[in-house]
C-alpha cells in the first residue's frame, strides 16, 4: 500500500541524521562471507539501488537484522511464507509525478508543469517472514583460505581496473585535484589490507568526480557545505564499493571530522541525503565500468 501523505524525505533524513548523532554511520556494514554488509536485495534478488539501499541498511542495522532480502507481505505468502504478527514494516520508496495544469496565457495556451513527489509501501525484512526458502536466511560461513583468497582476488581485480594514478608515500590519504591522481600511505601502515582498500575506495569515489569524469562541483574550503557534500557523496560511494566487494565498513577517524558538516547540511536540506546516495551510485556505477569493461576484454580474448 503506498503512502502519499507520509514525508517521506524528512522521515528518511531525521533516521539518518539521529544515526550519525549517536556516532553510527547507517552505511557501516560488518564484513561477512555471507554477504549480509552487501547490498539490500528484493524479493528475487535484485539489489535496491539509490535511497533505498541506504534506507533499508540502516532499518536493517537499527532492528539487527542479518538477512539482506525485503519483501511485500504478498510477495512473501507467494513464496510460502507468512509475515510474524509482532514484525514491524519498512518501507521502499519510489518517485511518481503528477500533471498540474499551467495558467492561461494572452495566447490562450498553457504549459503543463509535472511535479515530481516520493511515494513508498511496505516491505519487511526476510527475518520477520517465517516459511521462506532456506536461503533467504544466511548461515554462518567459515572463512577458509580458498574464499578469502577468491574475495581478495575481486579487490585486486576492481582497483587495479581504475585508471587512476596512484602515488604512495607520506601519512595522509587524499585526492588530488589539481594534478589529478590519488595519494595514499603505504599499504603496510594500515592495520589490515581491509582497511587499506576502503580507504582507496573514498579517494577512488573523490576521483570520479573530476571535471574530465563526472564533473561533480568541489567546495573550495574545509567546512563549505560543497566540501561536505562531496565528503558524503565519497563516504556513501565508499559504502557502496565495500559492500559490492565485501569489505568491512567504518567511519575512519579522518572522516570523524566531517561529521559536524554532514550533520549541518541534512539539517538544512531534508532532500541534500537523496541528491548525495544519488551522486555516490554514479560514482560507484563509474569505478565499477572498468572492471565490467575489463572482464568483456578477457572474455573476447578467450573467445577468439
Amino acid at each position: 500500500m503506498t503512502a502519499a501523505t507520509r514525508d517521506i524525505a524528512a522521515d528518511i533524513t531525521t533516521t539518518i541524521i539521529a544515526r550519525l548523532e549517536a556516532g553510527t554511520a547507517p552505511w557501516q556494514r560488518p564484513w561477512s562471507l555471507i554477504g549480509e554488509g552487501g547490498r539490500p536485495l528484493r524479493h528475487e534478488g535484485i539489489e535496491y539501488t539509490g535511497i533505498n539501499a541506504l534506507w533499508l541498511w540502516a532499518v536493517g542495522d537499527m532492528h539487527g537484522f542479518r538477512s539482506r532480502y525485503w519483501m511485500t507481505a504478498r510477495q512473501a505468502r507467494e513464496l510460502g511464507g507468512e509475515v510474524r504478527p509482532d514484525a514491524t514494516p519498512s518501507y521502499s520508496v519510489y518517485a511518481s509525478t503528477f500533471r498540474k495544469a499551467g495558467v492561461p496565457t494572452l495566447l490562450g495556451m498553457s504549459a503543463d508543469r509535472m511535479i515530481r513527489f516520493l511515494r513508498s509501501y511496505e516491505v519487511f525484512n526476510a527475518d520477520e517472514i517465517a516459511g521462506l526458502p532456506d536461503y533467504y536466511y544466511p548461515q554462518p560461513v567459515a572463512p577458509t583460505p580458498l574464499l578469502l583468497s577468491d574475495r581478495q582476488d575481486r579487490i585486486d581485480a576492481f582497483f587495479t581496473a581504475i585508471p587512476s594514478k596512484v602515488r604512495h608515500g607520506g601519512g595522509a590519504a587524499f585526492f588530488d585535484l589539481t594534478f589529478d591522481y590519488i595519494q595514499m600511505p603505504r599499504p603496510g601502515t594500515f592495520k589490515s589490507a581491509d582497511a587499506y582498500a576502503s580507504t582507496l575506495a573514498h579517494e577512488s569515489c573523490h576521483w570520479t568526480g573530476h571535471r574530465t569524469r563526472l564533473d561533480r562541483t568541489f567546495g573550495k574550503k574545509f567546512g563549505d557545505k560543497a566540501y561536505c557534500m562531496e565528503e558524503l557523496v565519497a563516504e556513501l560511494g565508499s559504502a557502496m564499493i565495500c559492500g559490492d566487494l565485501g569489505l568491512s565498513t567504518e567511519l575512519h577517524d579522518s572522516h570523524a571530522n566531517y561529521l559536524a558538516g554532514w550533520l549541518r547540511v541534512l539539517k538544512a536540506d531534508k532532500t541534500a541525503i537523496f541528491l548525495a546516495v544519488s551522486k555516490a551510485e554514479q560514482a560507484f556505477s563509474y569505478l565499477r565500468s572498468f572492471s565490467t569493461e575489463a572482464a568483456d576484454t578477457a572474455d573476447t580474448r578467450l573467445a577468439a
